[in-house]
């Protein structure tokens, strides 16, 4: 391929200048979702498809990490995915223009209603320990030898959860250095639209998750290029149900294992779609609607809503 340029997406808690070096293998899958669309989800979904044992060795976090994160030094992350040697499987909320990209490597992306997306991330931001987040933060720093930059802090929260919502929808910070808010994940799931045509890339939705998981397997399962046995059919997917994972929850969400969240079944809050028609009015919509188009390209906006958003 030509070589190009990567876009920078940094935070406080994640840098995609942890990808450069890094080497990818023929068939790895790289997981690279907006956060808060199903990002676990997926994780688990091919760790049943590659591994095809419904409990996993170790913390999925572990067998498929975050290689952006930057609470687990660079060099520990990279030594686990070289050491291991079925197909790798790795997380990431880079956008594609911010990732290498390898015509052998398989790319999947995790569209969500945003409106689920901004409620989601509320739950997510109160659940996480930020002091036990920020102090192995400063440990990786150290292990890697690196002096991590400053970052400007989060813009305050109001208390009021419908005006919460409202800063993550009108939030313009640019995306290479914003976390999450309507414009990184419209503009996330524009890259993956945008895909260079030799790269292989699946699209999926969370709504069609919850509706068909089995169907949704299996179809994950053919574009992979996984031979799975009928008889192995049922507790896979069993296995990778939201209920299901909720109640191993310290075993499967990101990092439980290391004290990561106030709790731990919490980060599988609620699994479910249009939870915000409990907290938007018409005039919402309307207000709504306005931004998104205002942001959206018409492919972006289509692929993101379910049902529809009335243009």
């Amino acid at each position: 391929m030509t070589a190009r340029e990567l876009v920078r997406y940094r935070g406080l808690v994640y840098d995609s200048a942890r990808w450069q070096g890094f080497a990818l293998r023929p068939g790895d899958i790289v997981i690279s979702t907006p956060p808060k669309c199903g990002t676990t989800w997926t994780q688990m979904i091919c760790a049943m498809l590659v591994l095809q044992e419904p409990v996993l060795p170790q913390p999925l976090s572990i067998i498929s990490p975050w290689l952006d994160m930057q609470s687990r030094a660079r060099r520990d992350v990279v030594a686990d995915l070289e050491a291991q040697q079925h197909r790798r499987f790795i997380k990431t909320h880079t956008p594609l223009d911010g990732l290498p990209l390898d015509p052998t490597v398989t790319y999947i992306c995790v569209a969500r209603d945003p409106r689920d997306v901004a409620l989601s991330m509320d739950n997510h931001t109160d659940n996480l320990d930020v002091g036990a987040f920020m102090d192995a933060r400063a440990v990786a720093a150290a292990i890697d030898g690196i002096e991590l930059e400053s970052m400007p802090p989060p813009p305050s929260r109001s208390a009021d959860r419908r005006e919460r919502f409202w800063q993550w929808v009108d939030n313009d910070t640019p995306p290479p250095v914003s976390g999450s808010s309507l414009l990184r994940t419209l503009s996330h799931l524009k890259t993956f639209l945008e895909a260079p045509t030799d790269i292989d890339v699946i699209l999926l939705h969370f709504d069609d998750l919850r509706s068909d998981l089995e169907g949704q397997m299996r179809g994950m399962a053919q574009r992979l290029n996984v031979t799975v046995r009928d008889s192995r059919w049922p507790e896979l997917v069993r296995a990778a149900t939201f209920d299901e994972m909720r109640a191993r929850a310290d075993q499967l969400a990101p990092n439980a294992h290391r004290g990561a969240w106030r709790d731990s079944e919490r980060f599988f809050n609620r699994g479910t779609s249009q939870q915000w028609r409990s907290l938007l009015d018409d005039h919402d919509m309307d207000r709504y609607r306005q931004r998104v188009n205002a942001i959206g390209s018409v492919e972006v906006i289509e692929w993101a809503h379910r049902p529809p958003l009335e243009m």
